[in-house]
């Protein structure tokens, strides 16, 4: 059985949005109610995240930018995004979740992490929040891991939405590798694939838009027949994956009907490719939260991530 972290703290229900916004904490709620009520609980291990220090959110965001969220009011930072008084706090130690997953993968304390953190990230640009995201958590992240001795990163987006914020981030390095399945045409209108970076990034960006409609066929297939090979290839020293579970069949936000068997499938996929170079004994693998938003299949879809993680 894998060392699987599994990262968390009360203070994401401290990040308060509207009673109508789908990014609510009884998100969070339901994940660790399903996994208290499992055999799953016990077998994890369970780690405090840190809280990201203002220079480890600049290696992804501008100074402007972090400076405007420090002193912004309760309100609206973008149409979708809210913040409220506790909103800056948690999205430093969501940011620091994954930055301590790493740490502790570093360590040898772990081999695998889940960060069930909000807010989410992925939407993040340098410069804006957007899509309910303040700050690029799988970014920030991953320059963290490079800072300290991960060269290469790779990165598996999985959530409904293409994650804007981390292709931006990285699309003109060839040091990060950015793989994304996504309903497309969807918001925010990114991922086509005719992405595929730019300068030396080059061919170290990968989209797999999906149709409305698509489920269990089409995701195998990216995540068990296309990923491996690319994974395989680049050779990464870390795995880091945006886990939105909004692909889910029941959710209310998009049209991609993959059931609780696809969520394992592409864990599965996942979790197998980063051993192809060295059989159990392959890259760390970190999943952080991004969306997923009927609390049941949200709830049930962490669980399911969770078991295969432990192998």
């Amino acid at each position: 059985m894998k060392k699987v972290g599994f990262i968390y703290d009360d203070i994401f229900l401290k990040h308060e949005t509207p009673e109508w916004h789908p990014e609510s904490k009884e998100r969070l709620i339901a994940i660790i109610n399903t996994l208290k009520n499992s055999d799953v609980w016990d077998k994890l291990i369970h780690i405090n995240p840190v809280k990201a220090e203002y220079k480890d959110i600049e290696a992804v965001h501008t100074h402007e930018y972090v400076e405007r969220i420090k002193n912004s009011r309760p309100g609206y930072a973008d149409p979708d995004t809210y913040i409220s008084g506790k909103s800056l706090e948690a999205a430093l130690y969501a940011a620091g979740a994954v930055m301590e997953a790493v740490t502790k993968c570093k360590d040898g304390e772990i081999e695998r992490a889940f960060c069930a953190v909000r807010p989410p990230g992925h939407h993040a640009e340098a410069n804006r929040a957007m899509g309910f995201c303040i700050f690029n958590n799988i970014a920030v992240g991953a320059r963290y891991a490079q800072k300290i001795g991960y060269r290469k990163i790779f990165i598996i987006d999985f959530d409904v939405h293409h994650g804007n914020g981390t292709q931006h981030t990285f699309e003109e390095d060839d040091s990060v590798f950015y793989f994304s399945t996504h309903q497309y045409p969807h918001y925010p209108g990114t991922g086509d694939e005719s992405e595929k970076g730019k300068k030396k990034g080059d061919g170290f960006t990968y989209n797999i838009p999906m149709s409305s409609g698509s489920g269990d066929s089409q995701y195998s297939a990216a995540y068990n027949e296309i990923l491996p090979s690319l994974v395989k290839k680049f050779a990464p020293d870390m795995v880091m994956v945006s886990a939105g579970y909004d692909i889910h069949a029941r959710d209310p936000l998009a049209g991609i009907n993959v059931s609780d068997e696809g969520i394992k499938s592409i864990v599965k996929g996942i979790v197998s490719c980063s051993e192809l170079r060295i059989p159990n004994s392959g890259p760390p693998v970190i999943f952080a939260l991004e969306g997923g938003y009927n609390l049941a299949a949200l709830g049930n879809s962490v669980l399911l991530t969770v078991i295969e993680m432990l192998g």
